[in-house]
């Protein structure tokens, strides 16, 4: 798509992340069952797109280890982190506060630490790190979050996410805790929640905690991406709030992602879907194409899953859309023979 000027270092930035088992022949099976991407590949892309600006390239990577486990893989994507650190001027100062939260002896969770690396026009690459709040089991998740937030600096957001995002026990769960590696000043912390058999009524609700935000576009967008869909009984909706240095009792950022491939026949419609998209928020439907070219190696209606993610970006700091691509390194999901929803 030409976003970076540096082809090689950004690859070779892939690399790092992907770690020793990175060289794992994709002939062969997974070394490793990533929760990445369905098919267990380490890596998934995503191009995320905004009125009259280049779109940003990312990847999310799992580190893993020659011989993978769970403990070796954290090392792993430690010494990586070591390695970026020194060469790339990287800011762990709130990774380091929260490291001891996330990262215990014992962990509970295959996933435990990936990263996002993120390639914009004209700029460095960014690192992003995801941790996983089930790392010490799913009773202690909110407890973690919390704790985390305290100490980035915005403990005041944990109640108003429990009171907006976490109201169905069992339901609506934390998925993820996110930093950028970035000057305080300048990063983003953010927290996910999956809402297990949700409606619009239920992720609507959930926009309200990030202040400035438009939730009347969320009944909108579900019906874009998702067809008359009442209730996502497949693959969760998501709710991400983004934490900017002054947000000192609420979010100012919030996204709702959608698992477009459960409530589609193929990636035939699920292209269909995202254009819809892309022209009710007045953005270029070339770019999406052209990302989604980058990315595909079969036709479309062959298969579902290549499309994975489709999220609406409210708020600061860049609103838009975000479409998330597979790379189907290990499989192909069959598509299925009528859509689910109309």
């Amino acid at each position: 798509m030409g976003i970076t000027g540096n082809t090689v270092k950004s690859v070779g930035l892939l690399a790092e992340t992907l770690g020793p088992g990175g060289l794992h022949p994709i002939s062969e099976n997974p070394a490793w069952p990533s929760g990445v991407a369905d098919d267990h590949s380490p890596v998934e892309f995503s191009a995320a797109f905004e009125a009259d600006r280049p779109p940003t390239v990312r990847a999310i990577v799992e580190t893993s280890a020659t011989r993978p486990s769970r403990s070796a893989n954290v090392s792993a994507a430690l010494a990586a982190l070591d390695r970026l650190r020194r060469r790339e001027s990287l800011d762990t100062t709130r990774f380091d506060a929260v490291r001891d939260l996330f990262l215990p002896a014992r962990l509970e969770h295959d996933f435990a630490f990936w990263y996002s690396l993120v390639f914009r026009a004209g700029a460095a690459p960014a690192v992003k790190v995801y941790f996983n709040p089930e790392v010490r089991g799913p009773e202690a998740a909110g407890g973690l979050v919390r704790e985390a937030l305290g100490r980035t600096g915005f403990a005041a957001g944990f109640p108003v996410l429990r009171d907006h995002a976490v109201t169905r026990p069992g339901l609506d769960t934390y998925s993820f805790f996110a930093l950028d590696l970035l000057d305080p000043r300048q990063a983003r912390v953010k927290v996910y929640v999956s809402h297990q058999s949700a409606g619009v009524t239920e992720v609507t609700r959930a926009a309200k905690a990030a202040h400035g935000v438009d939730v009347d576009r969320v009944p909108d967008f579900c019906l874009l991406t998702g067809g008359r869909t009442e209730a996502f009984d497949g693959r969760p909706l998501i709710s991400s709030y983004t934490f900017l240095d002054g947000d000192v009792a609420a979010p100012s950022g919030y996204s709702l992602y959608v698992p477009i491939r459960d409530y589609v026949a193929d990636d035939e419609e699920a292209r269909r879907r995202v254009l819809q998209v892309m022209a009710k928020y007045g953005l270029d439907p070339a770019q999406f194409d052209n990302a989604l070219r980058a990315v595909a190696r079969r036709p479309l209606d062959e298969g579902v899953g290549l499309i994975a993610h489709v999220s609406l970006r409210m708020g600061r700091p860049r609103p838009g859309i975000t479409v998330y691509l597979s790379s189907e390194a290990y499989d192909v999901a069959s598509p299925r023979p009528v859509s689910l929803v109309v």
